[in-house]
């Protein structure tokens, strides 16, 4: 359910077109910590059984009209127009996407690859590593690395040239270890 099918109102049941990123206030979704002079999104609040419904609702199927959802949940659509907005506006769901198999979009390789970095250079080297072509997901870890790498690129070669001249080349980078993914699967919501 994007946004653009929530600003049709809480009556609409089309579906949106999947990948959506902006919220109904038109402004950008929050894709880190705030930037200086932006105002902070609220503390969390609890999530009730409801919110959670149809979080993960939305996460087995994105593109749910707000009518199934509202049915699903058993509120008006009404209501459920605001709950999906309010978890958009508390950041709470960061945008709407598509799961992709990556083998099947020319993707072939894929490897975990850990890092250790200098210390406080975080901020640097995430900035750096949003950049390289295939990562998918990054994380700051704690025990015997300190950051966790996900790429995926089309071949062997395509990943060392990541590791060996891309990674490698960032100078707060210490130390690299690539593990080879042979098999992976995305693991659905239970629903």
């Amino acid at each position: 359910m994007a946004p653009e099918q929530m600003a049709e109102g809480p009556e609409s049941g089309v579906a949106p077109p999947a990948g959506s990123p902006q919220p109904t206030t038109g402004a950008p979704l929050p894709s880190g910590p705030p930037s200086p002079g932006s105002v902070p999104p609220p503390p969390p609040r609890p999530l009730d059984a409801i919110d959670q419904d149809i979080l993960q609702m939305l996460q087995a199927d994105g593109r749910a009209s707000i009518r199934s959802v509202a049915e699903r949940v058993h509120v008006s659509r009404a209501n459920a127009y605001a709950r999906i907005n309010r978890l958009i506006d508390d950041g709470v769901i960061r945008g709407f996407g598509a799961r992709v198999d990556h083998e099947r979009a020319g993707q072939g390789t894929s490897a975990y690859i850990t890092l250790q970095i200098v210390q406080n250079s975080w901020r640097t080297v995430r900035e750096q590593l949003r950049q390289l072509p295939g990562a998918s997901h990054i994380a700051l870890v704690g025990g015997d690395f300190d950051v966790l790498l996900l790429v995926h690129t089309p071949d062997n070669r395509a990943l060392r040239e990541v590791v060996l001249t891309r990674l490698q080349a960032i100078p707060e980078v210490l130390s690299t270890r690539t593990l080879l993914v042979f098999e992976e699967e995305d693991l659905e919501p239970q629903g």
